[in-house]
């Protein structure tokens, strides 16, 4: 059976390999591109399906359409005053900033009577224990041991080290999104708006720097690919995240 995919991390797609793919330089989870216009989904699509008859060889085709029709990262800023921290430790001051956003992110749960929180296996109340757990990452001396939080041993992680890791990492970046999501006004942060706010001064972007950088002493193929889920390409200051 022929097939023919939709590609958002060209490294991925040339890790595996696909017989097929078309690399679109869209937002994560849109691969199709903005959310509420169809006629530029089934552009997408049909460049995608155009594979099926133009590639008689493994291929991964760049997307050379229009881009999608967002709000660009200088139109959105952060509503969110941070504001100073008392304890400057890496952990105090994720822990800290993370208390601001508490409220913002659970008015967006309350509204939306969900969450996506919770892949690590923590519930939304547990959110300073997987704070706390993926700061702790920075000056573990295994990345292969579970991390060992007092007052958190009701914690079942779903995932082995170092996996957790990036798991840890997509519980936090939810909520911070959440609480962007119930900021007041119109404007919607873009992908690249969302990381330029993460990584252009948060202390959950440090975090996220840092645990990068324990990942690379670790020189461990798995620790090196978890590396490169934890950081969007371009954003890992010590280099290429893959």
């Amino acid at each position: 059976m022929a097939c023919t995919s939709i590609s958002l991390v060209r490294e991925q797609s040339e890790a595996v390999g696909p017989t097929r793919a078309l690399w679109v330089p869209f937002a994560l989870g849109r691969p199709l591109g903005s959310a509420e216009d169809p006629d530029f989904q089934k552009r997408v699509m049909r460049d995608a399906f155009a594979l099926l008859v133009t590639a008689t060889e493994p291929t991964i085709a760049d997307y050379d359409g229009p881009l999608p029709e967002e709000a660009g990262p200088g139109q959105w800023a952060c509503p969110l005053n941070l504001g100073p921290v008392i304890d400057d430790t890496l952990t105090g001051r994720l822990l800290a900033e993370v208390g601001r956003l508490k409220t913002w992110s659970s008015q967006t749960r309350a509204a939306r009577r969900r969450t996506l929180f919770g892949v690590s296996g923590a519930g939304p109340d547990q959110i300073d224990d997987v704070a706390r757990a993926l700061a702790s990452i920075v000056d573990a001396e295994s990345i292969t041991d579970l991390p060992d939080l007092a007052g958190a041993d009701d914690i079942e992680w779903a995932f082995d080290m170092p996996l957790l890791v990036r798991h840890l990492a997509d519980d936090l970046r939810t909520f911070y999104h959440e609480a962007i999501a119930a900021q007041p006004g119109s404007a919607t942060p873009n992908h690249d708006a969302l990381n330029d706010w993460i990584f252009g001064g948060t202390a959950l972007g440090d975090t996220l720097q840092a645990v990068a950088d324990r990942l690379t002493q670790a020189d461990d193929p798995m620790a090196a690919l978890v590396r490169g889920l934890l950081i969007p390409e371009g954003r890992y200051k010590g280099g290429s995240a893959f």
